[in-house]
């Protein structure tokens, strides 16, 4: 299958390809081989976004809610449509199987046509007062906004950033990933496709540092939105802070999950598997921490190796491959330091723990799919986000010395729980420090609810009415 796409720039309505930019080289995770060159946006080119939005912005912003809500209908229809085309092209360039690619953009047109909705049911109040007296609350729309997404789920991310900015009446710039640049632009073709105004969306690739600072330190710019990690999250803080920009951060995580010796153990199992090797460990609230009651502990163990030791791995277009590579030269290597530094100091292979393996024939950026067991908390991999798949495991004993472990590490995105014991679910939800808990579900990730974490997971919500919310500012008008 070739790769099908032409990688340009979106700026002011119109498309921009090389004409003597520098470029990046786009690389294939199964073969390491280059597949395409991303033209990377200059200074000027930035200007010119820069200058675009501002001029865009109020007439979109003033545009019949209707008529905004026809254009995002229309490219969730366009993406539907276009879902093998985007998806092959997706899963080239990061290597997750094809399928999970093109749920992914199906999950994208999904958010468009729910933003699409909600945008009309963005409703003030009118306060009590006096006769003769009003006063009343409102939310307007913040401004341009600037959004940063990572390469893990390059349009899904992206998808619920613009999908909200656009339905609230914000214009946006978009900085995707270098690495899924392709997958990308198809998404702002099919946006432009539905009749998006000039000006309204723009999409600019290139180097990281050169494009967050432009954009943030501008005045144009009123809020960014960021997913990524807690490093790079606390370094836009400080940028942001200059110009006093608003800013949603969604960082980084290291899911805690409880087994509970009430669960129904083999279908526990036959969810947390899949779920822990889904885009091969790079989700950003992947089940990573599993803490299990010690009275089935080993036979979780057994179970969770079985499976494993069943998942194919190879190239994500094959289609019987259940978890491709990952997704740059830098994952497999920061993988294999953290397996090695565990098993030094206790911990226990059960499956896996290697890099490549019979699937890898072309130097590609696998890691077998890896369960872990015994791994102490001084180890690295509990405390530092693996991203990767790999499974640790421990056990416990009482509810008390659980909850206590999922809220040893300073984040907070997601946690997951197993249990038949409707008191203890309750529990929790109350008592779990995290942005989002699942009880026997990992169905966290859905439109209209919010998105997000809480200590150095970040702050602010996307998805549900809180996504539309954090693209506006409220406004108390009182009238005597």
């Amino acid at each position: 299958m070739s790769y099908d796409t032409d990688l340009q720039h979106f700026i002011d309505g119109a498309w921009r390809s090389g004409e003597g930019r520098e470029t990046f080289t786009v690389v294939n995770p199964v073969t390491a081989g280059g597949i395409a060159d991303l033209p990377n946006a200059t200074r000027a080119d930035l200007d010119e976004a820069l200058a675009a939005s501002e001029r865009a912005w109020p007439e979109w912003k003033a545009m019949d809610v209707d008529k905004r809500a026809t254009i995002l209908r229309k490219a969730a229809q366009l993406l539907r449509e276009r879902a093998d085309h985007i998806g092959a092209i997706l899963t080239q360039e990061q290597g997750k199987p094809l399928p999970e690619a093109k749920a992914e953009v199906m999950g994208s047109a999904q958010l468009f046509d729910w933003y699409a909705e909600e945008a009309k049911r963005d409703y003030g109040r009118t306060l009590v007062r006096p006769a003769g007296q009003l006063s009343r609350v409102i939310r307007q729309p913040v401004g341009p906004v600037a959004t940063f997404t990572p390469w893990n789920f390059p349009v899904y991310l992206l998808a619920k950033k613009l999908a909200a900015a656009l339905a609230a009446g914000c214009t946006v710039i978009s900085r995707p990933p270098q690495e899924t640049p392709g997958c990308v632009t198809e998404m702002f073709r099919a946006l432009a496709d539905a009749g998006l105004p000039r000006g309204v969306a723009q999409l600019v690739h290139g180097e990281a540092d050169l494009i967050s600072r432009t954009l943030i330190g501008s005045r144009q710019i009123r809020k960014v939105s960021f997913t990524g990690s807690t490093a790079v999250g606390k370094h836009l803080m400080r940028l942001a802070a200059d110009s006093m920009t608003r800013i949603t951060m969604e960082l980084g995580g290291h899911a805690p999950v409880m087994i509970f010796d009430d669960c129904d153990l083999d279908k526990t199992l036959d969810m947390v598997v899949p779920q822990k090797f889904r885009n091969a460990g790079q989700v950003c609230v992947s089940p990573t921490r599993f803490y299990v009651q010690e009275s089935i502990y080993d036979a979780f163990l057994k179970g969770f190796a079985e499976r494993t030791a069943k998942v194919k791995v190879g190239d994500g277009l094959d289609a019987d491959t259940k978890m491709g590579p990952l997704a740059n030269d830098r994952r497999p290597e920061a993988i294999e330091k953290l397996v090695g530094d565990a098993r030094a100091k206790g911990a226990r292979v059960l499956a896996g723990g290697e890099r490549g393996g019979a699937f890898d024939k072309n130097g590609g950026f696998f890691f077998q799919p890896t369960l872990l067991a015994d791994v102490p908390n001084e180890a690295s991999i509990m405390n530092e986000e693996p991203f990767g798949p790999v499974a640790v495991t421990r056990s416990f004993a009482t509810f008390d010395e659980v909850i206590g472990e999922a809220n040893r590490l300073p984040f907070g995105l997601a946690a997951f729980a197993f249990t038949e014991n409707g008191r203890r679910a309750n529990l929790i939800g109350d008592l779990v420090e995290s942005g989002m808990v699942g009880i026997n579900s990992f169905a966290i990730s859905v439109a209209d609810a919010p998105f997000g974490g809480v200590k150095d997971s970040g702050f602010g919500s996307e998805g549900g009415k809180e996504g539309m919310e954090s693209y506006q500012v409220v406004k108390a008008i009182h009238q005597a």
